[in-house]
């Protein structure tokens, strides 16, 4: 399932900014409910957020049951997304249009998200030991 979120993840960022993207961060992955074998799956992805080069793809996993139609909120989670050229190195991605009061209120929530992972990312370096010498 990891890897189908993250191809969803990857194909909705390279198609909106148009070039290649490489997966950055995954976070705040949240199992709501199974996915039962022989129901179908779908993924519904959308750019919450973007930065100079980076993007927050919220991706959400719906399944159905093939026989009683009936559709289930599964799964969701947000990923950060980087352009890059050829060379690997970032790219400025297009600005967000945010039209609806959804897409803005989307918006004002992936960037509390950033702030936390860039809050959440100092502390955990605060707290890294260098163990190379303990393998």
């Amino acid at each position: 399932l990891l890897k189908l979120l993250d191809q969803a993840a990857y194909a909705c960022a390279a198609k909106y900014c148009k070039n290649y993207v490489v997966t950055a961060a995954l976070d705040q992955v949240f199992f709501k409910q199974q996915v039962n074998v022989g129901e179908l799956v779908t993924f519904y992805a959308r750019v919450n957020h973007v930065g100079r080069s980076s993007m927050e793809i919220g991706v959400k996993v719906v399944a159905e049951h093939l026989r009683t139609y009936e559709k289930r909120y599964t799964t969701s989670c947000y990923f950060t997304m980087v352009a890059i050229d050829e060379n690997g190195k970032s790219v400025e991605v297009p600005r967000l249009q945010l039209e609806t009061e959804a897409e803005k209120k989307l918006f004002a929530a992936a960037e509390m998200r950033k702030q936390l992972r860039q809050e959440s990312l100092e502390k955990s370096r605060a707290l890294q030991v260098d163990i190379e010498d303990e393998f």
